[in-house]
């Protein structure tokens, strides 16, 4: 039974009654036929065969390609709770670039909460500036500042940089079209971690889970470079 839409990939949360109809209507389809149902989400036309989606992923043919996996589930995020309450330690200085907004008090405060220093820009050039003298362990950037990720020049800035230093920054990407801790969405945007504009009131939560996971994927490398004396 299908569970997330193709499309959107959120859930579609179907009532035991609605799970019982659409077994029914897809075991009376002809072979070859198909079934489609729209998502309560984004309204896309979801394709289902007798045995689920057919070999396209049962999306709209407008998408097209193949399907990525699904964001996470965030339902723990709202709630506050989080597992591994590892504090963060030995964090160095970071930059956030973002429109002086409530929204970037929020960020700067979870930041803190988690023991980073905190330096803040509002514009690309002054960012750019900043970093030719401080070696920032993280930096933000809202994705929107400069029009779009595409045309920005802080964001193409980023991922120019040779490697010697770009693999020292954790680089955290904050905009409306991201959905949040989505690695494969991060990889995409040449960024370490994604979030939402609407979950910026959980930043210090997304913080405290995102910042051991990348520590203990990319530690042993870094200090063995550091051993090696190429840091």
């Amino acid at each position: 039974m299908i569970k997330n839409c193709p499309n959107c990939s959120k859930p579609l949360r179907l009532s035991e009654a609605q799970q019982a109809r659409l077994k029914q209507a897809l075991a009376a389809l002809e072979p070859g036929k198909q079934l489609t149902i729209r998502c309560p989400h984004c309204k896309k036309a979801i394709r289902l065969g007798r045995n689920g989606p057919p070999a396209g992923g049962g999306a709209d043919t407008a998408t097209g390609g193949v399907r990525p996996p699904a964001p996470p589930e965030l339902d723990w995020l709202k709630t506050g709770r989080f597992q591994a309450e590892e504090k963060v330690e030995d964090v160095p200085m970071a930059l956030v670039l973002f429109a002086d907004t409530p929204a970037r008090q929020k960020i700067r405060d979870a930041m803190e909460s988690v023991g980073y220093q905190v330096l803040t820009a509002d514009t690309a050039d002054e960012a750019i500036e900043r970093m030719r003298f401080v070696n920032f362990a993280c930096v933000v950037f809202h994705s929107g500042l400069e029009s779009s990720l595409d045309e920005s020049i802080f964001h193409r800035y980023m991922r120019q940089m040779t490697m010697e230093r770009r693999r020292y920054i954790f680089y955290i990407l904050i905009g409306p079209e991201f959905h949040t801790l989505y690695d494969l969405e991060a990889l995409a945007a040449s960024a370490n971690l994604v979030v939402a504009e609407e979950d910026i009131q959980y930043f210090d939560i997304i913080l405290r889970k995102a910042i051991p996971s990348y520590e203990e994927l990319f530690g042993p490398l870094l200090d063995e470079l550091g051993a090696q004396g190429k840091r």
